[in-house]
């Protein structure tokens, strides 16, 4: 009897393993897996290559814009005379919503001479009118090179026709030093200063292309948060306190609040402590409609956050007085004025 089962039992396990063997079921299955695993060797290894096309790429577009481009723009005179009409307060040239081009497939050099009436160190005013404010963009940057080529191309015409009398800052930072955003705004705004009288300074992010040119790149009596709307949110706000991406403020607020805090290295916070300094002093922070405040993100790696950033948010108010844009040294490393816009690079 117990010899049956044995047998029996045998010849269950050899029927199962015949019918496995057998079963179309069982080779579709092994095939997907095969296929699922040569799908991520490709991916992984086309991933890699894109990576290498991708610097590249920025390589080639940093040779284009700061190695190939002929200066030979006109020089910026601030004491040309000017038109004594003021121009208008909505410009008749605007066109609204218009989503913006993405694309870097174009030749500088085509768009040197599309707007070759931009002074050297991408200064621009109005011809036919006298600008109601002079507005300083300042950029804080480091190697997103095919992303300038494509804001740059798209800012200048944007800001021609809100006819501004404007200039566009990009300042860089040492390799050798982390990425500080704040403290690069802060250097931008002193040197920008230095150069020109300016009614308004515009902090803007490299990866931000505004949509609808009633969005105005001016300031107001109180300090604006810009890139209310952003693609890559849905088009709504994260979070109310938020003031970082695309915001706008006069002098007297700026130094008032002693500009940003330049602690803040790495990814994030220098927004958010800003916010608290406008909080601070009772400063209300001003803001468009969504329809209007519509931003494109450029695609981009995220960078690495900046682990203290939430302690030092949180003792930020503590040293406002002695952190910020009247505490700050540093040394100019480089300083050229190319056709569209002037670049600076420094070091602490």
């Amino acid at each position: 009897m117990e010899l049956s089962n044995i047998t029996l039992t045998k010849r269950k396990k050899i029927s199962f393993c015949k019918r496995l063997l057998v079963s179309p079921r069982f080779y579709f299955g092994c095939v997907v897996f095969q296929v699922f695993i040569l799908a991520i060797f490709v991916t992984k290894k086309n991933t890699n290559n894109g990576d290498v096309m991708l610097v590249i790429k920025e390589r080639k577009i940093q040779e284009e814009i700061f190695n190939n481009t002929v200066e030979n723009c006109l020089l910026f005179n601030t004491s040309e005379p000017q038109p004594k009409i003021e121009c208008p307060i909505i410009s008749p040239y605007l066109i609204g919503h218009k989503k913006p081009d993405i694309s870097d497939e174009f030749s500088w050099e085509d768009t040197l001479q599309k707007y070759s009436s931009v002074r050297c160190g991408g200064h621009f005013r109005p011809s036919n009118c006298k600008a109601r404010q002079k507005v300083a963009l300042l950029i804080p940057f480091r190697n997103r090179y095919v992303h300038l080529k494509i804001f740059i191309n798209h800012i200048h015409p944007f800001l021609m026709r809100q006819q501004l009398e404007y200039g566009i800052y990009i300042i860089d930072l040492d390799d050798e030093i982390q990425f500080n955003r704040g403290l690069l705004l802060n250097v931008a705004f002193l040197e920008a200063s230095k150069e020109y009288d300016y009614d308004c300074y515009i902090f803007h992010d490299v990866d931000l292309l505004p949509e609808n040119d009633y969005n105005f790149y001016r300031c107001s009596d109180l300090p604006r948060h810009m890139s209310v709307a952003v693609d890559k949110h849905n088009y709504k706000l994260p979070y109310v306190e938020l003031f970082g991406g695309v915001s706008a403020m006069t002098k007297d607020q700026i130094l008032f609040v002693n500009g940003f805090s330049n602690k803040y290295s790495g990814w994030g916070g220098e927004d958010d402590d800003m916010y608290n300094r406008l909080e601070f002093y009772h400063m209300t922070v001003f803001r468009s409609m969504e329809d209007i405040s519509r931003y494109t993100m450029l695609k981009h790696a995220q960078s690495p956050p900046n682990p203290n950033r939430f302690k030092l948010k949180s003792t930020g108010m503590k040293r406002l007085r002695q952190d910020g844009v009247k505490n700050l040294k540093y040394k100019i490393m480089k300083r050229t004025d190319y056709p569209l816009f002037t670049y600076m690079k420094i070091t602490l």
